[in-house]
């Protein structure tokens, strides 16, 4: 049986890591695609596929066009049921372009984020699926917590 296809997509550093943390164990039972914005990650994920994001933020907006046209093309490419994202500005990209794609979107959080949800925390609402936070003092009506990358320090008690 073929297995759903998954994007995981995140900036290098710590969104990266996190997504690492998040992802690879979901690939005993789906096909996870890796997109970040540098080579470097494509080192990590041993026989995955991996596609290179141009990085932006908000000083740099305008490289912004240039990662638009390669998200489209991964995802007509690939296909994927559903994009898996922990943030920065190439994974909240590719979050909106894959809802008008029709696709499932899932934005989680960073972890650093303990006292309010990041900027593009907030913007996912409005665009992906599932928003999820890391902490349970930030869960609303709109973001849910069901753990964190550290795991539940009350069930490792146990």
């Amino acid at each position: 049986m073929k297995k759903k296809k998954i994007i995981a997509v995140a900036s290098i550093g710590g969104h990266w890591v996190q997504l690492l943390r998040i992802a690879q164990p979901l690939e005993s039972r789906y096909d996870v695609v890796y997109m970040s914005t540098h080579e470097k990650c494509k080192t990590m994920i041993g026989p995955n596929r991996f596609y290179k994001l141009p990085d932006f933020n908000r000083s740099n907006a305008w490289k912004m066009l240039a990662a638009v046209f390669k998200v489209i093309g991964v995802l007509l490419k690939e296909r994927p049921a559903a994009v898996l994202t922990t943030g920065a500005a190439p994974g909240l990209l590719t979050i909106v372009v894959a809802k008008f794609l029709f696709r499932n979107t899932i934005w989680i959080d960073s972890v650093a984020n303990v006292k309010t949800m990041s900027g593009c925390g907030h913007v996912a609402r409005y665009f992906a699926k599932h928003v999820y936070t890391q902490w349970p003092d930030l869960a609303d009506d709109s973001v849910d917590y069901v753990g964190n990358i550290f795991g539940d320090p009350s069930e490792e008690q146990k």
